[in-house]
This record gives structure tokens, C-alpha cells and sequence, in this order.
């Protein structure tokens, strides 16, 4: 059995040929889409969050207003580039977000990936520490904000307070419990993996990884996992962790599917510089006949690895579209691979 959600990018364009115009548009659409999606059994609803960009930007608004909309979805991100956040505030809007659904959050933050600006957390007003990179610096924030959602306090009280508080250290409020073991780290690499699985984070694997032994990427990835489940239990975590990868499987049943995707380009793998030092693999979409995925999938390692499965979803063609997406992966894939 797998879990399986939905995962949009957020793109919207004033194009004539989009079904998303505006940032409205989104915002609107997606909270439609989760709820459509909770009716048909889908498990989650994930959001991926880029700046400086016509796309998913700030996600907790979103995800506190699908909380408010539907009641069993889980709802998430993948992934919540961490130079662009302020730890404290991020735990704020994350523990207010977890309330509101219930404590259904599950957060997949990062490092974050190339930009459309440089250094565009700069403008943000954030800075790499002496001697720290910009990764170093997500790595702190997301420690920072994982310290902050245990609930522990660290803040000295004002000793003439405003209202009365409570004795002790003070945490920031709301303090949603059970959160901290929500969280999920983006890896793009076998090191991160590791790392995240000695911190006791879950892990998120998605279709684009740092091409460490030229393999292909279902292999790459389902060793990636294997290192993270090594380290997170040589760190004693007692927890059952878990393994989200995502991809583009898109199931041909109607003569729409064959005119979007009948002839996808992407059915392998592909390799290239994601910036001046990395080589990166690019995973291939799945698009073909229900009884083909099946076969193809199956030869899939890290699918196989992996215990959540996001589907990348064309969120431009509208919300009535990608329901039929998502409900033939469950109706003619899914059961076929048992993850049903």
C-alpha cells in the first residue's frame, strides 16, 4: 500500500492557451483540486514554492485554507526553500496551518533549487553567515526551525509583561504538537539524505537529483533511500520515517490524454548542468496505456522504495482535467500495482 498525492508546481500565465491566468486563478483552483481530490481518495495535496516567479510562492495561506475546506487530505509542500525563511515566523505560520487542518500538515522543506534571480533570498534580507554557504545556511534555518517545533522554551520573558505569563522560557505560539515529525527534507543528493535522516526528518526524493554515479535515476534514488534509512536508524530514531518520491505518470484513456501527452518527449532520463558545479539527472514521465505503466512502473526501484508517491500534475489544464488525471492513476494503476 502507498500513499498517493498530487503535486503542483502552481504555474499561472496570462496566455490564452492557460486554464490559470492569474495568481488568483491558482490559489482558487488549487483549493478546488484538494477538495475534489479528497473526495476521490487521493491522500495528499503538495505545493511547490518558488520567489520572484508566477508560480506557488507564499504557501501557508494555502494550505490553512484547504485545511479549512476539506478534513482527511493531508497538505503539504515540496519543497519550501529554507533561505528564504525566518525559522521562528516559518514555526508561527506552520503550527497556526497544522491547527487549522487538524495536525494534517506535512511540510517538505530545502536547500531550494536555481532561482529567477540570484541570490534572490538577498532581497529577502538573509545572508550566508563568515564562511557559510547558501546551503549552509538552509541547513541552519531548517535546524532552527526544528528546534522551534519542539516546543521548548528559549525566550526570557519580560519581566513586565503585557498579559500574565506562563512560568519559564517562552516558545512562539500557536505550538502545534506531533508537527515536528512532519517534516520532510528535499534531497537532491546522497549527503542531504544522510543528513536528514540523522536529524529524524522524513525524506522527499523528487524527479530531478545530482547525478552521483551516472545510473539511471530510479537507481540513483532508490540507493539514495537506502543511505537515509541507514543513517536515520544509526541515529536511534524509533519513529517509522518516511519516503516520498515524485513523478510525471500520466495514464492514456481518453483521446485528451493521447493530444497532451501521447507523444511526450521525456521517456528517459535525461542529464545536465542544473548550475556552474552540478550535474544532474532529469527523471523521465510516464505516459502511455494503463497495462504499460503497470510493467514500467514496476521496474521503477525507488518507486518501489518509497511508501508516498506524488504525482506532478499540469495544473494549467484546469481543475476538471487534472481530477481525470488523478483518477485514472487510481482507478486503472494503482490497484494494479497494489498500492490500493
Amino acid at each position: 500500500m502507498k500513499k498517493i498525492g498530487f503535486l503542483s508546481f502552481g504555474h499561472w500565465s496570462p496566455s490564452e492557451h492557460s486554464g490559470t491566468r492569474s495568481a488568483a486563478d491558482f490559489l482558487h483552483q488549487s483549493i478546488d483540486l484538494a477538495v475534489a481530490a479528497e473526495e476521490l481518495g487521493v491522500d495528499g495535496a503538495y505545493f511547490r514554492v518558488h520567489h520572484f516567479a508566477r508560480q506557488a510562492a507564499s504557501p501557508f495561506p494555502l494550505l490553512s485554507a484547504i485545511g479549512a475546506r476539506t478534513s482527511r487530505i493531508e497538505i503539504g509542500t515540496g519543497v519550501i526553500d529554507m533561505r528564504y525563511e525566518n525559522p521562528l515566523y516559518m514555526a508561527e505560520n506552520a503550527g497556526a496551518a497544522d491547527l487549522i487542518s487538524g495536525g494534517r500538515l506535512q511540510l517538505g522543506i530545502s536547500r531550494g533549487s536555481p532561482e529567477q534571480v540570484v541570490d534572490g533570498w538577498r532581497y529577502f534580507g538573509y545572508r550566508p553567515a563568515e564562511g557559510e554557504t547558501d546551503a549552509d545556511m538552509a541547513r541552519r534555518h531548517a535546524e532552527e526551525f526544528l528546534t522551534a517545533l519542539t516546543g521548548e522554551g528559549f525566550a526570557q520573558p519580560n519581566p513586565r509583561p503585557m498579559f500574565p505569563n506562563p512560568p519559564g522560557l517562552l516558545r512562539v505560539e500557536p505550538h502545534s504538537p506531533g508537527l515536528r515529525e512532519r517534516i520532510w527534507w528535499g534531497s537532491g543528493s546522497n549527503a542531504t539524505a544522510v543528513w536528514a535522516g540523522k536529524l529524524g526528518m522524513n525524506l522527499q526524493s523528487s524527479t530531478l537529483k545530482d547525478d552521483e554515479t551516472g545510473e539511471p535515476l530510479h537507481v540513483q534514488q532508490r540507493k539514495q533511500i537506502e543511505a537515509y534509512h541507514e543513517a536515520y536508524k544509526a541515529a536511534g530514531h524509533t519513529r517509522e520515517p518516511r519516503v516520498s518520491v515524485s513523478r510525471s505518470i500520466f495514464a492514456l484513456t481518453t483521446d485528451m490524454d493521447r493530444i497532451y501527452f501521447g507523444r511526450d518527449r521525456n521517456s528517459r532520463d535525461q542529464v545536465g548542468m542544473i548550475d556552474e558545479n552540478t550535474r544532474a539527472i532529469f527523471g523521465r514521465s510516464y505516459a502511455a496505456e494503463p497495462e504499460v505503466l503497470v510493467k514500467e512502473l514496476k521496474q521503477d526501484e525507488a518507486v518501489q522504495a518509497a511508501d508516498t508517491i506524488l504525482l506532478t500534475i499540469p495544473n494549467q489544464l484546469g481543475v476538471d482535467y487534472n481530477v481525470h488525471v488523478l483518477e485514472s492513476i487510481l482507478t486503472h494503476v494503482a490497484p494494479e500495482l497494489g498500492w490500493r
